[in-house]
């Protein structure tokens, strides 16, 4: 059987799938275009599915686990997970766009189980699917692959085979020219492991977090020098998670080891940006942030909701602190790769007035150092408040059209409507966009709050990702989270985790070929219709295929300017 012919009612069923398709239980994929190539850089992960469904006959009975393999030199390098249903109980919000797979709470594909034995679990009168990771780490081997793959029964029967042809360009991607930078939460890992904070066993966990983050893409994590006052119900506190020690002896003394700890991790994985927690709370830096203090009396909460922003305690200690902190850094860092926050998402007259009070109590010990804050409202902007602002997705038009210099965006829970975004109820092709658009809108950076959290919503209880995708009903499914708490702290993927970075890769491909051919070369394959409509945040291509094809294009460019031929495609079939 093939994937030219692959629904067998009285017979077992597989389909070969792209990365960009969602395989549901109850639908048929859209089956792999073989039409268009594959192909990708050194270290760049080609991914392809394996869809299946048992036959649909009353008497039929599963007798196990079906094996997919990898046959050939391509085995080695090679991984297997299966795709796994999770509990979506907030699909989209009343009145969203049309561009949603589905709209209703129900069970979605998204977690990626690793399976190292290839065993894939089928299930009764639904397809699910084997997700194939194939990297080539080195450009040594760069050049064409063919990746044989087979299914097999219990009893060792071939139920199915098939290839696919894997070229890896001779040509190294440059690192992302933009700034990617997600939110890192360290309390959830502890919740969910159940291991003391900072511990060794949190340390570990956080190590592989960590890596997993850089895997996607991600070059810039926020970093606990108090617990980031995100997220957290006004009044009350998250699980502190504070890595600067603070003790409090004839005025206060600071331990950075802690610091100086994370700071590696960072290094070793290769993270280009350390964000520092806010300053400030979050919607308006009303008040400080949860610092934890060792007295005398032994560990206090010193500073919270309850303490103004604007109170000469937080000043006291911030004139210490963030002197120190800078001196830190500039020995075990670098200062040019160092953000600091204000507050997140400010929004109105009272926030701006409130914002800029706050801004006033440490303006000058940030003197000279890179600030900038997640927000919509263009008065923070244009009055001159935030120089540099993170703006939402859907409200960039004004952004743009003031030639706001290196402009960041972000999207979140409620860039709901027609952005891109990754809700797990959301087309992959919402998702990989992303990288088309900040490589044709010149951002200089891209955020979004959520890699790994695992509490509800105001940070109130922790939950289990996975059987909780949804902030305890606050936001849609996956806005918290892209990777999955798995057994001895070691993160699962998701689909939407594989996409990002794929996106990602797409940045770094049009980089280059702007570098080799000009940006006017690689923004003319990206338009969808040659009137700059994909240029635009809320303008876009829904065709999966067009993604595929865009990129071969583009690798296909920068192969021949390197020497090399591709099999020329076209764009408009």
């Amino acid at each position: 059987m093939t994937e030219q012919n692959p629904v067998q009612p009285d017979g077992w069923s597989f389909v070969l799938v792209d990365s960009l398709e969602k395989v549901y239980p109850d639908v048929p994929p859209r089956p792999f275009d073989r039409t268009i190539p594959v192909s990708v850089f050194p270290g760049e992960t080609a991914s392809i599915q394996v869809a299946l469904r048992p036959p649909m006959k009353h008497d039929f009975r599963l007798s196990g686990a079906l094996e997919v393999a990898i046959d050939g030199p391509a085995a080695g390098i090679a991984t297997i997970s299966q795709v796994e249903l999770v509990p979506c109980s907030l699909a989209a919000f009343p009145q969203h766009d049309g561009g949603y797979d589905r709209d209703t709470p129900g069970l979605y594909p998204d977690l990626l189980r690793p399976t190292p034995d290839g065993l894939i679990k089928p299930l009764y009168g639904q397809w699910t699917a084997a997700w194939i990771d194939f990297v080539v780490p080195s450009a040594e081997n760069a050049g064409d692959h063919e990746l044989g793959i087979s299914v097999r029964d219990v009893e060792g029967r071939l139920l199915f085979s098939t290839h696919i042809g894997v070229t890896v360009v001779p040509a190294q991607a440059p690192q992302l020219e933009i700034v990617n930078a997600h939110w890192f939460h360290c309390d959830g890992l502890a919740s969910h492991y159940g291991v003391g904070v900072f511990s060794e066993e949190h340390w570990s966990i956080i190590d592989a977090f960590i890596g997993s983050a850089a895997r996607m893409g991600a070059n810039s994590l926020l970093t606990p020098t108090w617990t980031p006052p995100l997220d957290t119900v006004v009044g009350g506190t998250r699980l502190p998670t504070q890595l600067i020690g603070i003790r409090e002896d004839s005025g206060y003394r600071f331990d950075f080891s802690k610091l100086l700890r994370w700071v590696d991790l960072c290094a070793k994985h290769g993270i280009q940006y350390l964000e520092i927690a806010h300053l400030f709370t979050q919607w308006g830096a009303k008040a400080t942030p949860a610092i934890y203090v060792e007295t005398a009396h032994g560990m206090e909460r010193r500073f919270g909701w309850d303490v103004p922003s604007t109170s000469p305690s937080y000043r006291e200690l911030m004139a210490g602190l963030l002197p120190a902190l800078r001196s830190f850094l500039a020995e075990h860092w670098s200062l040019d790769r160092v953000i600091f926050h204000i507050s997140d998402e400010p929004a109105g007259a009272q926030a701006l007035a409130g914002y800029q009070q706050a801004k006033a109590v440490v303006a000058d010990l940030l003197d000279g150092l890179t600030v900038v804050d997640a927000l919509s409202d263009f008065e923070f902007y244009s009055s001159g408040v935030v120089p540099n602002p993170v703006v939402a997705s859907d409200a960039v038009a004004p952004f743009l059209a003031a030639g706001v210099k290196d402009l960041w965006v972000y999207y979140c829970v409620a860039q709901d409507t027609g952005v891109a975004n990754r809700f797990i109820s959301m087309p992959s092709v919402r998702n990989r966009v992303l990288g088309h658009q900040l490589f044709a809108l010149e951002c200089a950076g891209f955020l979004h709050w959520g890699f790994n959290f695992y509490n509800t919503a105001n940070s109130l209880a922790p939950v289990d990702p996975f059987k909780d995708t949804c902030a305890g009903g606050a936001f849609p499914g996956g806005d918290a989270f892209m990777v999955y708490p798995g057994p001895d702290g070691v993160p699962w993927e998701s689909i939407r985790y594989k996409v990002f970075a794929q996106a990602m890769w797409d940045h770094r491909a049009l980089s280059l070929l702007a570098r080799l051919a000009g940006r006017e070369e690689a923004l003319a394959l990206i338009d969808t219709n040659g009137s700059g409509g994909s240029l635009a945040m809320d303008s876009f291509s829904y065709d999966p295929l067009h993604y595929r094809r865009v990129r071969e294009l583009v690798n296909q460019g920068i192969a021949q300017r390197v020497g090399q031929t591709r099999p020329r495609i076209n764009l408009s079939s």
